[in-house]
């Protein structure tokens, strides 16, 4: 099965939210959050720390898991799930460095995020998720766990 992370970046009451370029073979054209496949003998926290700073240029300092969701569409894309964390603190500014993936970024209030247009609703259901746990989110090493990354995608 493939499993993916996910994660809800928020600061400032604010959600930082990617729209998926039209030539992406999953859910082309809508907005999403950041994230991707967790790759062999990699941890979901090691796949969120590598995934983010690929696409983003970050590196997440504090975070929390707060759901796993199923893939919304399993009879087009195949059996899957969705970890989804909250990213509360990182360092380094977010900057859209995989264009290919994402044609911009851009940060929403929560009621201006729930309007976009998503793969799926549970997405939705996440935001309310992540910001009612905001304060859940704990600070991690970001020098142990960025070492276990780096090792792993050597």
């Amino acid at each position: 099965m493939r499993e993916c992370v996910a994660a809800l970046i928020v600061e400032d009451q604010k959600i930082l939210l990617g729209q998926r370029s039209d030539e992406r073979p999953f859910y082309p054209g809508v907005w999403d959050v950041f994230g991707g496949h967790v790759e062999p003998q990699e941890s979901y926290q090691q796949a969120l720390l590598r995934e983010l700073h690929e696409e983003l240029g970050i590196i997440p300092t504090a975070w929390t898991q707060i759901e796993i969701l199923p893939e919304p569409d399993p009879a087009r894309h195949g059996a899957g799930q969705y970890i989804f964390f909250l990213v509360t603190a990182w360092n380094g500014t977010p900057t859209n460095c995989q264009l290919h993936e994402h044609t911009r970024i851009e940060w929403f209030s929560l009621d201006q995020a729930v309007r976009l247009d998503f793969s799926a609703p549970l997405i939705r259901a996440s935001f309310y998720a992540a910001f009612d746990r905001r304060a859940d989110a704990l600070p991690q090493s970001q020098e142990s766990q960025w070492d276990e990354v780096s090792t792993v995608t050597r």
